[in-house]
């Protein structure tokens, strides 16, 4: 099961590599990017399509740390305070098993 999720991860690649491809040869054409207040050297749109999709993805990732770590920390305050109840639970249970040893001696 695990070499037909690599298999088809794959071929979903290879695709996605083959469409980039097509997409950069069908669109070579160096344009000049204006910015308002700067404009950037002629490159091809590919490569312009491209670096806004790597900025974008970059600020997104740094827009998204500041829920990540607070997430982060949630969770292992979480686990920390599961870990506390485990250890609690299992106190309770070894004193009720004496108390009931206790209670079977005496009578």
């Amino acid at each position: 099961m695990r070499w037909l999720k690599g298999l088809i991860l794959a071929i979903i690649l290879l695709a996605v590599l083959l469409v980039g491809i097509l997409f950069a040869v069908n669109n070579s054409e160096a344009l000049p990017l204006n910015l308002i207040w700067l404009e950037l050297p002629p490159a091809s749109l590919s490569v312009w399509l491209l670096a806004s999709l790597a900025v974008g993805v970059l600020l997104g990732m740094l827009a998204m740390s500041g829920v990540y770590l607070r997430l982060r920390a949630l969770l292992t305050r979480a686990q920390r305070h599961n870990q506390q109840q485990r250890k609690e639970l299992d106190k309770l249970r070894v004193q009720e098993l004496k108390e009931t040893r206790e209670l079977k001696e005496l009578a």
